[in-house]
């Protein structure tokens, strides 16, 4: 029998997954999470949302199970209260910017991943249409841009292409010199 301690200031256990304390039961109705939301500031939340939407985007491409517990843990926090509007607000930002839908795939232990949404390019026409593939990267730069207050280093931006696998002082099949595509032709087109 294994003994579970409340950590402080969690508000959920420590058992196997951390997610025993927080269940659907608890979950606030959709009203009492509207007046919740009504006395959290809306820059507050909508940074909660932007850390979400990050924090999935990281997982996601470590290919690394998405826990509900790891969420409201490493996330949400104190925030738990409006738990279920955070969530949904970076649902749609994944849908919108990225093409992604947020699904859960184990009901009983709560786990997500994150799936795509855009249809699928077939063979040759990835390489063909290289403007389409150009622009997908500049709309990646500029999300992550956004992500992160509108004013990352530079540094902090090479290092989240390389994360994606794309080396900026090494020739990219298709986007030919990474750092003369971003530095260049991106800035010149503003």
């Amino acid at each position: 029998m294994s003994q579970r301690k409340r950590s402080k200031g969690s508000g959920f256990s420590q058992g196997d997954d951390g997610d025993e304390d927080f269940n659907l039961s608890q979950m606030p109705t959709h009203s009492q999470v509207q007046r919740n939301l009504e006395r959290r500031s809306q820059d507050q939340v909508n940074q909660k949302v932007s850390e979400l939407v990050q924090f999935l985007l990281v997982k996601d491409q470590k290919k690394i199970p998405i826990k509900r517990a790891d969420i409201l843990k490493k996330v949400i926090r104190e925030y738990k209260d409006v738990y279920s509007e955070i969530v949904n607000r970076a649902g749609r930002t994944l849908q919108q910017v990225f093409g992604l839908q947020l699904v859960e795939i184990d009901t009983k232990h709560h786990i997500y991943i994150l799936i795509s949404n855009l249809p699928r390019a077939e063979g040759e026409n990835l390489h063909r249409d290289n403007q389409t593939a150009k622009l997908g990267l500049l709309i990646i730069i500029l999300s992550f841009i956004f992500m992160k207050g509108n004013s990352p280093k530079d540094s902090a931006v090479w290092e989240f292409l390389r994360r994606l696998r794309v080396q900026p002082g090494e020739r990219h099949e298709v986007f030919g010199d990474v750092k003369k595509l971003v530095t260049e032709e991106f800035v010149r087109q503003k």
